[in-house]
């Protein structure tokens, strides 16, 4: 089997001149990840061949390695690698930052290795190249976590290193999973973007997806865009969508409680339940963006502050849903009359409450919501799902009676070289192949399986490439391999 390679990993390329290792790395790694010694003497010397420069490219590669390993990223050594006082350097240096280790080694053979390097304008020396060849067959490799030949390698993102193991346990013992489309971004500005949005939406519902969400920012936010990007206000979005789609269910992800009269707030949410016919679903958070408070002109308080709003707003929404028209006062809110006519069409409208935190967020989720929202590995969903359990049995609540949800970004294709193209598409390298959540249909099946059997239920799911066709539609093979459940 061969060895999927992530983000944190140190590859060390072991050959002679001529074996290949330049080419392979150009071929299957991000330039800027390779550290090349003939490619810095051309930086210290007067070319590649400068063997004067030596000593100076050597220190530079050095340091190059050291500071790569030390931002966390994927770094592959094309030297000779035969040095084995020079590997086992390398190896201090990747087990000092927590890397994975993996020697690639290129056998071969040496006919080859003297043919191409006779071609080359700047040939080894036959005697040099000789020795490299003779070492070179008889190298052993030590200490590194894999030993590989260059085809034994595939570039995966980070959560699809044990893909292969999760979809092999689908296939024998599926897990259910639902999954949400989140649109963060809209594909463009234009004209065209409601007839964009209303296409996206019914390929959504046709592929699977069982909710569709959206952000509640009245700019894009830094992490996905531009400010000057289309980002239309939520609600309003959410009301739009109830007209064209049939089965989702729509919700904020989430809505920031200082953005709006908490009392209206529930007016909105009650007007959207009434108009998608009991599809609606409720994102709270308690806000984060500074900035978007003072362009529009909001407050922004203090975190301890928001969260105690957040309390008061979780408390007042079901008793503005609910029969009459009691006054409420809360820690920081008063509502002298709950009025919200028409009511919900659903009996209890769902509450999810955006944010991880675990001594404030999560105690709120497990007193008063439906559902909450994670980030993050399954290792961490586990133990928030955990600490979530914790605070359910502080208060006497059964944990199975709230929905754990999942946020992250996925970028999906059928193809090793189709994933390859749509991250160079999104501006990204090995590195931002992890952050984009990027793989195949099947790496994304062994990597939402993993966050199944961490607690996940819902998984929530924002594609950077939502408005180029096939994209969903790519993502909706990934949803096949999941048996639904009833319910978001």
């Amino acid at each position: 089997m061969g060895v999927r390679i992530a983000p944190r990993t140190l590859v060390v390329l072991v050959g002679a001149s001529g074996a290949g290792k330049s080419h392979w790395a150009a071929e299957n790694f991000a330039r800027s990840a390779v550290v090349s010694s003939d490619a810095l003497r051309g930086v210290v010397g007067e070319g590649q061949h400068d063997q004067r420069a030596s000593t100076d490219a050597f220190e530079l590669l050095d340091l190059i390695i050291q500071r790569r390993l030390a931002r966390g990223l994927l770094t592959v050594i094309d030297t000779l690698g035969l040095d084995p006082v020079r590997r086992s350097v390398y190896l201090e240096l990747a087990r000092r930052e927590g890397f994975r280790t993996v020697a690639v080694v290129f056998d071969t053979p040496a006919d080859v290795c003297k043919a191409r390097n006779r071609a080359r304008a700047h040939p080894v020396p036959p005697k040099v190249l000789g020795a490299q060849i003779q070492s070179a067959a008889s190298v052993r490799i030590e200490g590194f976590d894999e030993v590989v030949g260059p085809s034994d390698v595939e570039l995966v993102g980070g959560e699809m290193v044990g893909a292969p193991a999760g979809v092999a346990a689908q296939s024998r013992a599926p897990v259910t999973l639902r999954f949400g489309l989140q649109l963060s971004s809209f594909g463009g500005s234009g004209p065209s973007f409601a007839a964009r949005l209303a296409e996206i939406a019914s390929v959504a519902e046709a592929v699977g997806f069982s909710s569709i969400w959206v952000m509640d920012h009245v700019m894009q936010i830094p992490q996905v865009g531009r400010p000057w990007e289309d980002m239309p206000e939520s609600w309003t979005t959410l009301a739009w969508l109830a007209a064209r789609t049939q089965t989702a269910r729509l919700g904020t992800l989430v809505t920031g409680v200082t953005l709006r009269n908490p009392a209206h707030l529930a007016k909105i949410v009650a007007t959207v339940d009434v108009l998608s016919e009991g599809r609606a679903i409720c994102g709270l958070g308690a806000a984060w963006w500074k900035h978007e408070h003072e362009t529009y002109g909001w407050e922004f308080p203090p975190v301890a502050a928001r969260l105690d709003l957040l309390e008061d707003v979780l408390q007042l929404l079901p008793v503005m849903w609910g029969p009459g028209a009691p006054a409420f006062k809360g820690a920081v809110l008063s509502v002298p009359e709950t009025v919200c006519y028409p009511r919900p069409v659903q009996e209890h409208v769902p509450i999810l409450v955006g944010g991880s935190g675990e001594r404030r967020t999560l105690s709120l989720v497990a007193r008063y919501a439906d559902a909450c929202n994670l980030f993050g590995d399954p290792s961490t969903v586990a133990h928030k799902v955990a600490v979530l359990a914790s605070h359910c049995a502080a208060v006497g609540r059964d944990p199975a009676d709230v929905r754990v949800t999942h946020l992250s970004t996925a970028v999906v294709a059928g193809s090793r070289r189709e994933v390859d193209a749509a991250v160079a598409r999104l501006g990204g390298g090995d590195a931002a192949r992890d952050r984009l959540g990027a793989g195949t249909v099947e790496d994304q099946v062994g990597r939402y399986r993993a966050l199944a059997e961490a607690g996940v239920q819902t998984a929530m799911v924002a594609l950077p490439d939502v408005a180029v066709p096939g994209c969903l539609e790519a993502m909706g093979a990934v949803i096949e391999a999941f048996p639904s459940t009833p319910g978001w």
